[in-house]
């Protein structure tokens, strides 16, 4: 009986040892489960921030430019506002003008290769994103909101709207009311 009572005993403590091995392997499993959990996640954290600084990188490659473009802006404008205001048929000034003419296109040559684009947009449908109006003039001649004219170009660098154009914009002429004879 005694053998009987030694073998309860350690049935009983293997049963119990094993029961512990049991929840011991249960916790160790949860654990695991939470630490592959979080090493996703940080993997994951880890690639968003990798692609956001790449991100950013590219976009401080791409308007580095920004400022200095933006500086060179009012150059142009002088060189062009210079040929708007010189008469082309004036021998005195033909060489003068010849040379501001080559100076404007090798300077917008080079912006252009540097992606910064003019906005010239006498005639198109006024764009607020692109445009700002500075005045509103009736026209019979064109659709409302259409350009007019255009008191300085806009830029853009890269696509990205550097300065808008300065321009007038179209609206529908009012109605003539009738005039009232008085005197019939």
């Amino acid at each position: 009986m005694a053998d009987e009572q030694t073998m309860d005993t350690q049935n009983q403590e293997a049963e119990a040892a094993g029961e512990d091995l049991a929840t011991r392997v249960q916790v160790l499993e949860e654990q695991l489960a939470a630490a592959n959990d979080q090493a996703l996640r940080v993997a994951a954290d880890l690639q968003n921030v990798r692609r956001r600084a790449e991100l950013d990188v590219e976009k401080a490659h791409k308007f580095a430019l920004e400022k200095f473009a933006g500086d060179l802006l009012p150059v142009i404008d002088s060189l062009e506002r210079g040929l708007e205001l010189s008469s082309a048929d004036d021998e005195n000034i033909r060489p003068m003008r010849e040379g501001i003419e080559l100076t404007l296109k090798m300077f917008q040559d080079t912006l252009k290769r540097y992606q910064l684009e003019a906005i010239d947009p006498h005639g198109e449908p006024f764009n607020a994103e692109h445009h700002q109006a500075m005045a509103m003039q009736e026209s019979a001649d064109v659709e409302p909101n259409s350009v007019l004219k255009v008191f300085q170009k806009g830029y853009q660098l890269n696509g990205r709207l550097l300065r808008p154009a300065m321009v007038v914009v179209s609206k529908a002429p009012a109605p003539v009311s009738p005039s009232i004879d008085e005197q019939a």
